[in-house]
């Protein structure tokens, strides 16, 4: 059985840890919105949401440690494939070309690398601002203790650099997902034509939700002060 470093070298393994890690990172993506969302729940619903992750102990230290491999793998795959790609073709990268069938060549996937490097750089941030971020201790009303990283997010989400900058980085992440979804299902042996359009389809939208889910949190916080009348006190 060959070594995920011998996976990783080979086209046919490179192309099936890129779909399986990118399923993956989906499954986490949407999660990650779900767990997001609760700060429009009720007033201890964010916190207590946090609070539950935090004491499942070492399984979160598990997952948390799985999820660094995964993205970097997927990273590593993904830009060692561009750079493969823009060697075999120096002279003109900006040209691109399909050999028939439904190669889905457009913007997004013509960008993967450089919304994949954003994506990357913005992950190690946004961990250091808010997985890491100094938080307040609150008692909620069953009397456990909680980090209170409602607060954190709120108070954040009102500096626009931070307001605007992840927006902007959430607009490349629903960019990469736009082709990604499609060609992580792709590499998965789902390439018959009826499976490839109804996958591509459904990517966009999924995409679009999930950018437009993301983005929203911080322009409502940003724009109502933290204190919009979906945001329960």
């Amino acid at each position: 059985m060959p070594s995920l470093i011998e996976a990783a070298q080979s086209q046919v393994g490179r192309k099936i840890l890129t779909g399986l890690t990118g399923v993956l990172l989906l499954f986490f993506i949407i999660f990650h919105l779900a767990g997001n969302l609760t700060i429009f729940g009720d007033a201890e619903a964010m916190n207590r949401y946090s609070m539950v992750l935090h004491n499942l102990g070492w399984p979160l230290w598990i997952a948390r440690i799985g999820l660094v491999v995964i993205f970097g793998l997927h990273a590593y795959i993904g830009i060692s494939i561009w750079l493969k790609k823009r060697k075999a073709r120096p002279e003109n990268y900006s040209v691109y070309s399909s050999k028939g069938g439904p190669s889905k060549q457009s913007l997004s996937s013509r960008s993967m690398a450089f919304t994949g490097i954003i994506l990357l750089i913005f992950l190690v941030l946004h961990i250091n601002t808010f997985a890491l971020g100094d938080t307040e201790t609150v008692t909620l009303s069953d009397g456990q203790q909680a980090s209170d990283l409602k607060t954190l997010v709120i108070d954040t989400f009102q500096n626009p650099l931070y307001a605007f900058g992840y927006s902007f980085v959430m607009i490349l992440l629903g960019a990469h997902l736009g082709h990604g979804i499609w060609s992580a299902f792709t590499s998965l042996t789902m390439k018959s034509k009826k499976w490839s359009k109804a996958i591509y389809s459904i990517g966009i939208v999924l995409a679009l939700i999930l950018a437009v889910g993301f983005i929203f949190i911080p322009l409502y916080i940003f724009f109502t002060g933290g204190s919009g009348a979906l945001i329960s006190g």
